[in-house]
């Protein structure tokens, strides 16, 4: 029998087929279908949950998040114009992931990393996985460290710590952005780095906040990461994890870092979108079971390590939009349980002039005085109660019924507290500033003066004391306590600068 070359040839290629075959079951896939940003895909068996797939079409990949039987779910984290039935797809063995370090600060990228600003590629060694375990119970120390906003009322009364979470919730258009915004400018001069989310936003609206946060110098220390409402759902869904991912850099090397979510409840929604095309069980406002679970593996990463771990710390300042202030809504709810306090933004106050809208009665911050300085908690302990007194008395006040002298006085020095607490945009003050204006107000020697003047003021205030008396300013600074050398010399300054201010409007 002769044995012709050709036909060994040919059972060897029919081998190597079939070999091969085997080998893209587990590697790599093809796509079943495709819409709407999910991609079902046959073969890849291996697949990891939360693996990046990557498409035939370079930059696009896959975020593995149903791994079913016969095929995977796959998010595709970018357009899905490119992507055809019967593509292979193939798998990378990387879980999601984004770079982190010095390198991004400064940057505006997408959640996957990828800049957006023009700036060329991110050089960089480090990158960090989206999705960690949160620090344990022991790994942690309580939040004692003040993080100062700049924002007199929350430093005064709903005071943030370092490694504390603290939601601002509210309707749409009164401020929310504006607050987070300050805070960021607010950390020009501390050693705080801080990571803007913006999530389901304009791109317009973005390019406004990275502007001002140019103009006021607070990319030096910013990382903006966004998926804007444009991008795919999966984008919005991954951009919160992604900025925690470069936060915790910070907090894992002893460093101190801010994040800002601005906004979950579009997060929610995208997730909401993602889970509902994948075809898992609704829920209650047709979200997912586990949106709860969503939210808090993210929140719960905010932390102030230990001294053993190094002392570093991530504080986070979720967003949640209500509609129509409605507060006991699924997300909502859910967000205020996660959370160590809550600012509640109300248009009422937004409209009526009151700016920033912050409604101090059903605002709180559950660390409360622990996050707050000696000097701050001097003033502030009975301006929360002078607040509290004179919403009381609004409310009578408003029947027009007779009023003793007693009442009357809490309701003036309540219209003058309301006056000092409101603070122009973009204008984040120091804590020996706050403590002033607040010592001025709280001590009454803001009583004898009209409310409609009190807007000039503060600024003359603060300018006559940094003439006349820089030694109040530097104490606070220096101690974080009003002493009684300082105290006296602040009510001295404040009256003397009363005097001079009441001749210059002419209401000696």
């Amino acid at each position: 029998m002769q044995i012709r070359a050709e036909e060994i040839s040919q059972i060897i290629s029919q081998q190597i087929k079939g070999f091969e075959k085997e080998i893209d079951v587990s590697e790599t896939g093809i796509v079943l279908s495709v819409g709407d940003g999910i991609a079902r895909i046959y073969g890849c068996e291996k697949t990891m949950s939360m693996e990046l797939l990557e498409f035939p079409k370079a930059g696009v990949y896959g975020l593995a998040l149903n791994l079913e039987e016969d095929n995977i779910g796959a998010a595709i984290l970018g357009e899905d114009v490119h992507i055809k039935e019967g593509d292979p797809v193939r798998r990378t063995g990387r879980i999601a992931q984004v770079p982190a370090g010095e390198a991004v600060i400064g940057r505006v990228i997408d959640p996957v990393g990828r800049p957006l600003d023009g700036k060329g590629p991110i050089e960089t060694k480090e990158y960090r996985r989206i999705e960690l375990k949160a620090p344990g119970v022991v790994e942690r120390q309580p939040v004692k460290e003040p993080m100062y906003t700049g924002i007199k009322a929350i430093d005064a009364m709903m005071p943030i710590g370092r490694g504390q979470r603290e939601l601002v919730i509210g309707d749409r258009q009164i401020g929310k952005t504006a607050i987070l915004v300050d805070a960021i400018i607010n950390q020009r001069d501390s050693d705080i780095y801080c990571i803007y989310v913006a999530c389901g936003q304009k791109r317009s609206s973005v390019a406004m906040v990275v502007d001002t946060f140019r103009k006021y110098g607070a990319m030096e220390y910013t990382t903006v990461v966004c998926a804007a409402a444009s991008d795919p759902a999966p984008l919005q869904y991954i951009a919160p994890y992604s900025g925690c991912a470069i936060g915790e850099w910070f907090r894992d090397n002893g460093k101190h870092a801010l994040i800002v979510y601005d906004d979950l409840t579009k997060q929610a929604w995208a997730y909401r979108q993602i889970s509902l095309l994948l075809r898992r069980p609704p829920g209650r406002e047709a979200y997912p079971g586990d949106i709860f679970y969503n939210h808090s593996r993210l929140l719960e990463r905010a932390a102030k390590y230990s001294d053993e771990k190094g002392g570093g710390s991530l504080t986070a300042i979720p967003v949640i939009e209500t509609q129509a202030g409605d507060v006991s809504a699924y997300i909502p709810t859910n967000v205020i349980s996660i959370t160590d306090g809550q600012i509640y933004v109300e248009p009422g106050l937004f409209f009526s002039g009151i700016r920033p809208a912050i409604n101090v009665g059903l605002s709180v911050s559950r660390v409360g005085g622990a996050a707050q300085v000696k000097a701050m908690k001097q003033v502030a302990g009975s301006l929360r109660l002078d607040m509290a007194q004179y919403r009381e008395v609004a409310a009578f006040a408003m029947f027009g019924s007779e009023l003793d002298k007693a009442t009357r006085m809490q309701l003036e020095r309540g219209i003058r507290l309301t006056e000092i607490l409101k603070q122009p945009q973009y204008q984040p003050l120091p804590l020996e500033k706050q403590v002033t204006i607040l010592y001025a107000g709280t001590r009454g020697f803001l009583d004898e003066l009209p409310v409609e003047v009190l807007t000039e003021y503060e600024p003359a205030l603060y300018k006559f004391v940094e003439e006349k008396y820089p030694q109040i300013f530097s104490s606070i600074k220096e101690k974080n306590l009003i002493d009684d050398e300082t105290d006296k010399l602040m009510a001295k300054a404040i009256k003397e600068f009363n005097e001079e201010f009441k001749k210059s409007k002419g209401l000696a």
